[in-house]
């Protein structure tokens, strides 16, 4: 919601301290606030909602709001808050703050409390809620309560710690002075943190009622200091040597957003025969000498089983963004390690491969330019890799051909009949490893909550995401995923263009590919999770278009119309043979290696 400043009078709450909040979030430039219907988080909502600096958006479930705020944040790489009342609701955004924390992405939190000698004395909806979120969090602010504001309702109980019974006007005054120049410095340092720390923060607000009053006269809060430059690591002669020395660099792309001065560096240390790049589609980045579907080199390499894994083997492993999907490079890095192991990171080094070497804090770009002045190896290390993984491709590109109807073959065609241009979000578990496997249209940019990597929060996140990206969005789903998160489309701002495929198979396929028992009651009913259920009256309800199909030639057609312009959003279901799913993925690596089914 957004009010036209010209001809609306700006009112503020009248109570101190919230009324200090919004106004420094404005100072911090903290424009998007998903609020959650409470009470007590009453004059934080007017505060914002009357302001026209900031955009706001109601989202009744918590838990959805969260990730709706996490898809803003994304998108922006700027802090995005979030308001919710006391007690309860403010546990269910703890999903979306790890997955905020692990994938470095800025939140606010701001949650409306008690007043601290109201909590445990049996009030509803009180919880101790300072510290709830542990160490997922990149900072926290602790806030004192107003004395000033509703004096009477504090003096009344006999637990309230700030006076003896009978306070003078004066020592009143006293100490909301100094409760409020304690909470401004709070508030600037956990705002400027999060302008700065790429991660959640919580600020945790206690207030007492009257919640509702409001004024026309604002108080004069000292401005926000000036924001720091961050300093970098500069210091590149470890990174330098290493890369001199190696004739056989690896440099593997996690998470990124998309870059394209970070894709032109890519392109020329592709240049050098010793480095070979590989990318996942969560890395916004592809290139004809990438090596784009990771799963596709490794397992089949895996399956071989004559020794040619020594090969793939670096001599140094240079990692940069997020989290990594695949397993399989996980497992190969871990066993055959590289001489050393660089990380760059703005913020912290996952020694995922455990031999970290050195975090480099600093922009990938400037690292990488500095790598890009030196001049190439002499080295088939490159040839070898590429030669290998397109052999892979050609023989599975042929196996494609004649597949079955199947989840493998409905990413197939999904990918094939994408716009070029497109805003993708991807479930986790199948979606985004099926994803992995093949090339997108140009200009595709991928986002997945690879943080936790959970299921929890997919829609919501894609919802959010879509507010602030003006390219057709489309949300790649599984069913479990899609039920689970129903509630991230229970809100009204899902705009036109927004595309949801659901690959429904009936439950949690990929528990199919793991290791276990399968087709007894007992896995069907705890791991494969079968639900017989479609999204036919869902989408009647959130009012989006609707197609099921259940066979190549039906989803050909539906895909050559869906992604059409339209007066409503639209959801694709897409229903798959549960059973067989399983082996179409195993097979296509086996016919990639040549290995023949037993």
């Amino acid at each position: 919601m957004k009010i036209d400043a010209k001809s609306h009078q700006m009112r503020y709450t009248e109570i101190p301290l919230p009324q200090a909040v919004v106004h420094y979030c404005a100072q911090y430039g903290i424009q998007h606030v998903i609020i959650s219907a409470g009470s007590r988080n009453a004059p934080l909502t007017n505060g914002f909602v009357e302001n026209p600096f900031f955009t706001t958006y109601s989202v009744v479930d918590e838990r959805a709001a969260a990730f709706f705020a996490l898809g803003i944040a994304q998108q922006l790489s700027t802090p995005v808050a979030l308001v919710c009342t006391s007690g309860s609701a403010l546990l269910n955004y703890y999903p979306a703050v790890a997955e905020a924390f692990y994938s470095e992405i800025p939140l606010v939190i701001l949650s409306a409390d008690r007043m601290p000698h109201r909590i445990d004395i049996g009030d509803g909806q009180t919880i101790q809620q300072e510290g709830v979120f542990g160490p997922h969090l990149v900072g926290a602010a602790t806030l004192k309560p107003d004395v000033s504001h509703a004096t009477d309702a504090l003096l009344a109980s006999n637990k309230q710690p700030y006076f003896s019974a009978n306070p003078t006007k004066k020592e009143i005054e006293e100490l909301q002075q100094k409760h409020q120049t304690h909470n401004i410095k709070e508030l600037q340092r956990i705002f400027t943190l999060s302008a700065t720390a790429k991660g959640p923060v919580h600020v945790n607000i206690p207030m007492e009622e009257p919640l509702y009053g409001m004024t026309s006269t604002p108080i004069a809060f000292p401005p926000a200091p000036v924001l720091k430059t961050t300093a970098f690591d500069s210091d590149y002669k470890a990174l330098l040597s290493a890369w001199k020395k190696a004739k056989r660099k690896m440099i593997l792309v996690g998470v990124s957003s998309p870059n394209p001065e970070l894709a032109s560096l890519l392109e020329t240390l592709l240049q050098d025969p010793s480095v070979v790049v590989l990318t996942e589609k969560t890395s916004n980045f592809s290139h004809p000498n990438a090596v784009a579907a990771i799963d596709c080199l490794m397992a089949p390499l895996e399956l071989e089983q004559r020794g040619s894994e020594k090969e793939l083997q670096p001599d140094l492993l240079l990692t940069l963004g997020g989290m990594i999907v695949s397993k399989k490079i996980k497992f190969f890095l871990r066993k055959h390690q590289a001489l050393a192991h660089f990380h760059i990171d703005q913020t912290k080094a996952n020694d995922t491969f455990y031999f970290l070497s050195k975090h480099i804090n600093a922009p990938a770009e400037k690292t990488l330019k500095v790598l890009a002045e030196v001049a190439p190896s002499k080295s088939d290390y490159q040839a070898k890799i590429l030669l290998r993984y397109r052999n892979y491709l050609k023989k599975g590109n042929a196996y494609l051909s004649k597949i079955p109807f199947s989840d493998l073959r409905a990413f197939d065609l999904i990918t094939q009949s994408l716009p070029q241009n497109t805003h993708l979000q991807v479930a986790n578990s199948s979606p985004i490893r099926y994803m992995q496997l093949f090339d997108l249209p140009k200009g595709t940019e991928v986002f997945c909550n690879r943080g936790t990597a959970g299921i929890d929060g997919s829609t919501a996140t894609a919802m959010g995401a879509a507010q602030t990206n003006p390219k057709q969005m489309v949300l790649v789903t599984g069913d479990l995923s899609f039920f689970y998160d129903i509630n991230g489309l229970w809100h009204n701002y899902i705009p036109n263009h927004v595309r949801i495929i659901v690959i429904n198979n009936q439950g949690g396929g990929i528990f199919r590919i793991l290791p276990g028992e399968k087709d007894s009651p007992k896995y069907d009913t705890y791991f494969e999770t079968i639900h017989g259920r479609n999204a036919c009256n869902m989408a009647k309800a959130f009012g989006f278009g609707y197609t099921r199909v259940h066979s190549n030639w039906r989803l050909k057609r539906a895909l050559r119309r869906f992604f059409n312009p339209s007066n409503h959003p639209k959801i694709l279901e897409i229903c798959t043979p549960r059973k067989i799913n399983d082996t179409v993925l195993l097979d296509y690596f086996k016919a990639m290696a040549n290995v023949k089914n037993k």
